[in-house]
């Protein structure tokens, strides 16, 4: 049987993601009763990283770990991957020695070129277009706190990023409407929104998307890689910040959702990580049982 990859939340089907979230959820009640599960027992997790991680490489290895399995950290000073090697091949061979993938890049491409060679699961930890796992930790948050988000209203304050992109497909997924408030320059890709039209709206004023969400979630304003823009994106990322003041707009009982790590003072405000709407010490916990979930799915072809 083909191996099943996950590069966006598309792989999957709606009740597969759903199920998924649950299952995260059981899984992190397990752990907190302290139940042994070694569903993964002598398995190997592949953790390719050519951009630095703390919380992407804690949560996989741990986890990994937490289910009796064990997972390598792989460098960029450590793999050929697309250097001395095409990617193609350095897919063939470590798919060929391990359970599953890893990858945490920056071009897109480059895990969609290594799913395409791999014979082992490929999990896509973030890339320039896409942060799924993340996803999956957000929307198993918001579920544990208020319920299913179908038919929820989200706001996304900040840059048209990975992070908007995979909101943008989880609003079709999850069945929730996704508003945008980004400045002139920084929208998310033009084919995905097109593509997903119905469930987003693009403003401007960041009042304009926060009135009446349910949830409200940004990111910083200059990702990995675009230091250089930081002066830049300051001055035009200035009115887009996520404060106590913008929180009154959104529903009473609104969420505010980071995926860490947060510049204070910039995207929020130096109060909101302890602001009473915050989940976020939650949310990025449960990057770590999202994707013990997506493990077993993906390794074992199943969810017990």
């Amino acid at each position: 049987m083909a191996a099943r990859h996950f590069l966006t939340l598309n792989d999957m089907s709606t009740t597969e993601l759903e199920d998924l979230v649950d299952h995260g959820t059981r899984l992190r009640n397990e752990w907190r009763l302290g139940t042994v599960r070694d569903s993964l027992k002598n398995r190997v997790l592949a953790m390719i990283f050519e951009k630095s991680s703390t919380r992407t490489r804690v949560s996989f290895e741990a986890g990994m770990a937490q289910l009796g399995g064990s997972a390598m950290f792989l460098s960029p000073r450590d793999t050929q991957l697309g250097r001395g090697e095409p990617i193609e091949d350095s897919a063939i061979v470590i798919s060929r020695m391990v359970d599953a993938v890893m990858i945490r890049t920056f071009a897109h491409e480059t895990v969609e070129t290594f799913a395409r060679a791999s014979q082992a699961p490929v999990i896509n930890a973030l890339t320039d277009d896409f942060h799924p796992c993340q996803l999956l930790a957000d929307m198993q948050t918001f579920r544990e706190h208020r319920g299913s988000i179908r038919g929820a209203t989200v706001a996304w304050i900040g840059d048209g990023n990975n992070m908007c992109h995979s909101y943008i497909n989880a609003a079709s997924q999850f069945g929730f409407h996704l508003n945008i408030a980004t400045p002139e320059g920084y929208d998310p890709d033009p084919e995905l929104m097109k593509k997903h039209g119905d469930r987003i709206s693009l403003v401007r004023n960041p009042a304009d998307a926060a009135r009446n969400a349910n949830l409200l979630v940004t990111d910083v304003w200059a990702s990995m890689g675009q230091e250089d823009e930081q002066k830049a994106r300051e001055k035009a990322f200035h009115d887009y910040q996520i404060n106590p003041a913008l929180m009154t707009l959104a529903d009473k009982d609104a969420l505010f959702m980071h995926c860490l790590p947060a510049h204070r003072g910039e995207e929020i405000s130096a109060d909101m990580i302890e602001h009473p709407a915050s989940v976020i010490w939650d949310e990025a916990e449960n990057r770590l049982h999202a994707q013990k979930a997506l493990l077993e799915f993906l390794i074992l072809n199943r969810l017990d």
